[in-house]
């Protein structure tokens, strides 16, 4: 008793009016929204800022992974929603219907996203993914529009090359790590062949960090040793990788297993990163592993050859 009434005290009354504005239909939806609004009113007006924490709060135990359900989007998903994964793309722009097509359509490609029962028509999250012969060193290669298609039985290798998170008032809650170990179990056993499991990532802060405090560190270096350099030693305040995309695929348990130059030929890889790219690698084993260290320690799981490249540099 003394515990029920300590905790029904302790938590602010705004919590339950915002479950009882939760019960109409669509409510969910509205209120995800409100937060995507509260979340950029709150720079101006700090002062509302315990309410977007309590929304986050709520929105924590509501969109848990158990509430969550994994659907393969493809050519023949309805309109609606292949007009959001074309609206929600954040890593390589979709340009057009024919763009989608080449991303959906053929064998070796494939796309999962994250819904949640109460917004069924609105993705959270969702990656795409290559079935491949070998680790691929550029997105040029992937996304080409005339390659010709290999068949799934025949590829050795899955690669994520675009996650991308769909709604902005759910920011600050994490769905890729349950939606890529839900998709590396799919695929391995829709596609038994397949043995390797990789990203091919962008490096998204990599210039910004070299023009703000490091620009010393390019001289003379080659840009895949610069990234490896990067992806190993530049660290947030909590001693995390500096990169967001580094300390997400890393903290999964994911392995730093491969830096490419001239990944990415784009306007944006350029901008962020001279176009490199790098390979983060989900060994299913080492999984669990490289999780705890990196969580309790900072520790990198690295490859012998990015950790070469980086220790080229003094």
């Amino acid at each position: 008793t003394t515990y029920k009434n300590f905790s029904t005290a302790s938590e602010p009354k705004r919590q339950e009016l915002i479950r009882r504005l939760n019960h109409p239909d669509g409510a969910t939806e509205r209120l995800v929204g409100m937060r995507k609004d509260l979340l950029l009113l709150i720079k101006e007006n700090p002062e509302l800022a315990p309410v977007g924490i309590d929304l986050k709060h709520l929105f924590t135990s509501w969109f848990n992974r158990g509430f969550l359900v994994l659907r393969p989007i493809n050519w023949s998903s309805p309109a609606e929603i292949l007009e959001k994964i074309i609206a929600y793309e954040a890593v390589h722009a979709i340009n057009s219907w024919e763009d989608l097509r080449a991303r959906l359509q053929p064998e070796d490609r494939r796309c999962f996203a994250f819904f949640h029962p109460a917004m069924p028509d609105e993705p959270l999250i969702f990656v795409e993914v290559a079935l491949t012969k070998g680790i691929p060193n550029s997105i040029q290669g992937l996304l080409e529009a005339n390659r010709d298609p290999i068949s799934p039985d025949d590829s050795d290798t899955a690669v994520f090359y675009s996650i991308s998170n769909c709604q902005q008032g759910l920011a600050g809650i994490s769905f890729g790590n349950s939606l890529i170990k839900q998709v590396v179990a799919d695929l391995s056993l829709a596609v038994p062949s397949l043995s390797t499991f990789v990203t091919l990532s962008p490096i998204p802060k990599l210039k910004s960090w070299l023009k703000k405090d490091h620009i010393s560190v390019k001289s003379n270096h080659t840009d895949q040793a610069v990234a490896a350099y990067y992806l190993l030693n530049a660290k947030d305040t909590e001693g995390r990788p500096y990169d967001p995309v580094a300390r997400f695929h890393l903290g999964n348990g994911a392995m730093l297993h491969a830096v490419h130059a001239d990944a990415d030929k784009s306007e944006n890889g350029i901008d962020q990163s001279n176009g490199v790219m790098v390979n983060y690698r989900y060994d299913l084993k080492k999984i669990p592993q490289n999780h705890e260290r990196f969580l309790s320690e900072n520790k990198i799981a690295v490859s012998t050859d990015v950790r070469a490249l980086a220790g080229s540099i003094k």
